[in-house]
């Protein structure tokens, strides 16, 4: 297997992250649950994409490019952090983003106006439509460009969370399961790879908090980033197991989300956002409930970032109500089965 430093990358990140544990969350859930914090690490608000980013723009620097074109919604995450780092490396970003979500200048997109960033919208679902529109801005241009695709989900991108896995096998605890949110599958591929490769006997969930098709997204990815490690590896359904926690539609803020949101607020002062990281850690919280997280074992979440969300996604609903609901579902989980609440 290539050695994941042969690789080039730009340095951009502050590594590693710390894991901590959420100790009132394990008294309230009988389970010893910890995050990794990954919206720590370092560049605009923090959050996953880093890691990517740092194999990206050194492909994008080694190919000469002047101009980094990328895409997502309106409030992406991910595009966001590559106008940031972009910006540090001297580069020009064009964000290309689909008209879908809060447009108006709060989120993410008051972030980018205060980077003076190029953005652009387009009326479109179609991605083959927008990387086509990229083309056409960078051929008027006239200045080398290079595309990074949404959520920087490919198998280079994907080698940052490979990375993460090692990073986590050095950090001296060991984790029965992982839990991350799925919104491209470059960071869940990366995860559940990296932990095939350096954490054997964890298995990395993904919650999908997008309809595409992550059943085949993600052993694709998978199987595409061994190919650039030359890792020979077997990958089979058990090695990434998906859960739907998108709720009402991507981008739209969910009841589950939005209790998870709460409960971290008011039981340990950490902060997730609607669209990704809160109907991440719901989805944690349904498999403590469901028992498929046993008592005895050790959970990590990863927090990847998002906070620029939070600012923009409207959060409706009672989630007192939906708080104290699902608080009396995840006590009655941490006791043995002959006991209720």
């Amino acid at each position: 297997m290539k050695d994941l430093d042969s690789f080039p990358r730009v340095s951009l990140g502050v590594f590693p992250t710390p894991i901590q544990k959420l100790e009132n969350i394990s008294a309230l859930t009988g389970r010893e649950v910890y995050i990794k914090r990954d919206d720590l690490t370092g560049l605009g608000l923090g959050g996953n994409k880093i890691r990517k980013l740092e194999f990206l723009l050194a492909d994008a620097r080694a190919r000469g490019a002047e101009i980094v074109f990328t895409t997502g919604g309106a409030q992406s995450n991910h595009a966001m952090l590559t106008a940031a780092a972009a910006a540090k490396l001297g580069m020009r970003a064009i964000l290309v983003l689909k008209k879908r979500g809060v447009t108006d200048c709060v989120g993410n997109q008051l972030l980018e106006k205060l980077m003076d960033t190029d953005v652009r919208f387009v009326d479109t679902d179609d991605y083959a439509d927008i990387y086509a529109e990229m083309d056409r801005i960078g051929h008027e241009l006239g200045r080398p460009y290079y595309k990074i695709p949404c959520g920087g989900s490919n198998a280079l991108g994907a080698l940052g969370y490979v990375a993460c896995a090692r990073e986590i096998a050095s950090q001296g605890r060991h984790f029965d399961h992982i839990v991350c949110a799925e919104g491209s599958g470059g960071t869940m591929a990366g995860l559940a790879l990296g932990a095939k490769l350096f954490l054997p006997g964890t298995t990395v969930h993904g919650m999908m908090v997008d309809t595409d098709p992550f059943d085949q997204i993600t052993p694709a990815l998978m199987q595409q980033t061994a190919q650039l490690l030359e890792a020979s590896v077997s990958i089979t359904s058990a090695d990434y197991p998906l859960r739907d926690m998108c709720g009402p539609g991507y981008a739209i803020a969910s009841e589950a989300g939005n209790a998870a949101v709460s409960l971290l607020a008011r039981r340990e002062g950490l902060f997730l956002d609607p669209v990704y990281t809160g109907k991440a850690f719901a989805g944690l919280l349904e498999l403590i409930e469901e028992n498929l997280i046993g008592p005895r074992e050790n959970v990590l979440f990863l927090h990847s970032g998002g906070a620029g969300g939070l600012f923009a996604i409207r959060m409706d609903g009672d989630n007192d109500y939906m708080m104290a609901k699902s608080q009396k579902a995840f006590c009655r989980a941490a006791l043995p089965r002959s006991q209720t609440v």
